[in-house]
């Protein structure tokens, strides 16, 4: 068998589908999913070769349950995934963003922050990592605009109908606003509320960094992996949002 031009096309093709799809799900609750079928599989391979046959035929089951149900469980993604083809998006090549507009977005919401703070305006805005934050996205109001601080400033703005709940920035974009975050139920320190919560209880869900501006004493907060670092001047908080912004853990 003679490889040709179009095998290698074919391939090709193959390749950046599986590749289009992956991309997709990453970050999302389907990876960690995607994780655990990987496991069932692995664990079926190992019991056949050992010739257990109990634990095969219990795997076996197992498997065929989950392919019926994996259609119910992915529902949102593959919702998703058929919106970008509809879109034109799903065979966009994935561009990506330089350091200096990283640090000019986080610039933004530093400064952002400290004008809140100073006027003792609330406000909430989560930066999505790895961890994708879609359920909340969706929930909110669609944006999709360039992060600067003066779209922020607008929209906590007293009085105007975005100034509740939160703001999430993902890829270097202000994607929605007035979403509703998942609140903690660990027991905070007191003059703490609902923003404080809600913050603490996405970073606990998710890896998301958010940073919180008090409304009643104008205090900066910053929450990661569950913890709340409090008392953040503008220098302070664009030092810990760029440490964790490329990976690090609360200190």
């Amino acid at each position: 068998m003679i490889f040709s031009l179009r095998d290698a096309i074919d391939i090709l093709i193959v390749a950046y589908v599986v590749y289009r799809v992956i991309r997709s799900i990453q970050g999302t609750r389907a990876t960690t999913l995607v994780k655990g079928l990987a496991v069932v599989f692995a664990s079926s391979v190992v019991a056949r070769a050992l010739s257990l046959r109990t634990v095969s035929w219990l795997l076996d089951q197992t498997t065929t349950l989950v392919l019926v149900a994996l259609p119910v469980v992915f529902y949102p993604e593959l919702r998703r995934g058929l919106e970008q083809i509809g879109r034109g998006q799903l065979f966009n090549w994935p561009l990506g963003r330089g350091a200096a507009r990283e640090a000019m977005d986080l610039e933004a919401v530093c400064r952002a922050a400290a004008q809140l703070s100073a006027r003792r305006v609330g406000a909430l805005i989560a930066f999505q990592r790895k961890t994708g934050l879609d359920e909340y996205i969706e929930a909110g109001v669609r944006l999709d605009a360039l992060v600067s601080s003066e779209l922020l400033l607008n929209i906590f703005e007293p009085g105007v109908p975005l100034h509740d709940g939160g703001v999430i920035i993902a890829g270097g974009r202000i994607v929605s606003a007035a979403c509703v975050f998942p609140l903690t139920d660990a027991r905070l320190s007191g003059g703490l509320g609902t923003r404080h919560r809600a913050a603490v209880g996405l970073s606990e869900q998710t890896d998301a960094v958010v940073v919180v501006v008090s409304e009643e004493t104008g205090v900066i907060s910053l929450a990661a992996g569950g913890s709340l670092r409090r008392y953040l001047t503008e220098s302070r908080l664009r030092e810990q949002l760029a440490f964790h912004l490329q990976g690090g853990e609360l200190s």
